[in-house]
């Protein structure tokens, strides 16, 4: 996890997470810029606090105010309207078939638009547009082909700035472990399940690889709707309650690389910064999406580089003199089809040369950003689509699972409650992509399963 945001102090988010972790989770602030972006040679900061936003885009945009701050207004708007959006999937089905409609309404008046005509009728010019929409990494689409809900709901979650677990993303698990544990739950690590059980009609339980069978009166599956309905739940189940037909409706999103990088010196030593880099190659995201698809040769369509070591006040502590770097590109998954259905660690030397042409362009992307990482690089790895298929069973290697088009926002089979008995689902896909998505994902399904309103 690179960072997060919505967590300033009595926040929905951050009492969620104080909850789950029984307040051990503690959170560093990023600073006042959590986001720098660089669109060729035009570069933009990102300072927390909606008005500190528009007086830096003013500055920076001066002959544009209406046109940002309608923009300002839309992001509102749609914060607003995804609450009831929202709440409608946890409801009673009656109270959905009455009022369903009308609580979904005020986003759908929104989602159904892509990002980019609701900033061309804002009046946008193309480089204010292409800066405005620098964070369409965070869910993986393009502003020609994202809803502009999704990218409203993002720009909304961070527009109070970025934060970073203390003591590093693992800490997220390590201090909700203890909680489950405390109420009679266990975890289970490398316990791959292979099917839901279905008996009667209902889902009783889960089949795990070697066999055994887990049963409970309920089964909760956050592993995405597609693995879930397509891969899990037994064909004929799926296809008597309509998923097969109900997953053409939606594609899954963008699949991508990851280098990991180690340094000889700390991040105070090295000057690495706190907030996040987003490098573009020009103001036209779509075209530089399109030409990477087309092109693997092609400019990386955008690098993020993210330094873990100098957000975690604890990080030199616990590893002095050393620092780390994360850099994330989109990576089509055509780039890496061929290779599909190759084991881990025995892809072949074509792979590997691949990934090894890959991990050279982004260390050049560095090393043009902060000169000064240079020479002090000991540890470089690259994870692919494939690694993400091989370690998160996604099928496509998709970083957010489902798509956020317009279209998957009208999808209202994409809630807790599923269509069979016993079966709920959680995660990113219920509500929207991230840390912050699959946790409203969770309170959402513990609402309907206890049926009680704990969005309060």
């Amino acid at each position: 996890m690179h960072y997060i945001g919505g967590l300033k102090p009595g926040s929905f988010l951050q009492r969620q997470f104080a909850a789950i972790s029984d307040g051990s989770l503690e959170w560093a602030d990023m600073g006042d810029v959590y986001d720098e972006v660089r669109v060729g040679p035009e570069a933009f900061r990102f300072p927390k606090g909606r008005r500190a936003l528009r007086a830096a885009l003013v500055e920076r945009f001066p002959g544009e105010a209406a046109a940002i701050d309608g923009y300002l207004a839309a992001i509102a708007s749609v914060q607003k309207a995804s609450r009831l959006y929202f709440a409608e999937k946890a409801v009673p089905h009656l109270v959905a078939a009455l009022a369903g409609g009308l609580m979904r309404r005020g986003l759908l008046r929104w989602s159904d638009r892509t990002t980019k005509s609701v900033l061309d009728d804002l009046g946008a010019s193309p480089l204010l547009q292409a800066v405005l929409t620098t964070q369409y990494g965070d869910y993986g689409m393009p502003p020609k082909q994202s809803s502009f809900a999704i990218h409203a709901m993002v720009v909304n979650h961070y527009i109070h700035g970025g934060y970073y677990p203390v003591g590093g993303s693992g800490r997220i698990a390590e201090s909700i472990a203890p909680v489950i544990e405390a109420a009679g739950g266990r975890l289970l690590v490398a316990a791959e399940v292979t099917a839901i059980v279905v008996e009667g009609g209902k889902a009783v339980g889960v089949r795990m690889k070697d066999g055994q069978e887990l049963r409970a009166p309920v089964i909760i599956s956050d592993t995405g709707a597609e693995n879930t309905f397509r891969t899990l739940l037994p064909r004929e189940v799926a296809a008597r309650h309509g998923y097969d037909a109900l997953l053409r409706g939606v594609r899954p999103s963008p699949s991508h690389i990851s280098l990991y990088v180690g340094l000889d010196q700390s991040a105070e030593a090295l000057g690495l910064p706190r907030h996040n880099f987003w490098i573009y190659p020009h103001e036209d995201h779509d075209r530089a999406m399109a030409e990477a698809e087309a092109n693997p040769e092609a400019p990386l369509p955008l690098v993020y580089a993210s330094f873990p070591s100098a957000k975690d006040p604890t990080f030199a502590e616990r590893h002095a003199g050393r620092a780390t770097i994360e850099l994330v590109t989109v990576a089509p998954w055509g780039w890496f089809s061929q290779w599909d259905g190759t084991r881990w660690k025995q892809r072949g030397a074509a792979y590997d040369a691949f990934k090894a042409r890959l991990t050279n362009r982004l260390l050049g992307e560095l090393a043009r950003l902060l000169p000064q990482t240079s020479g002090h690089i000991v540890h470089a790895e690259l994870s692919t689509p494939l690694s993400t298929k091989h370690f998160a069973a996604w099928a496509h290697g998709e970083i957010y699972g489902l798509d956020h088009t317009p279209a998957r926002f009208r999808q209202r089979w994409l809630k807790p409650q599923t269509q069979v008995p016993g079966l709920y689902l959680t995660g990113q896909d219920v509500v929207t992509c991230g840390v912050a998505g699959a946790l409203l994902g969770g309170v959402l399904c513990a609402s309907v399963i206890l049926r009680k309103n704990l969005l309060r």
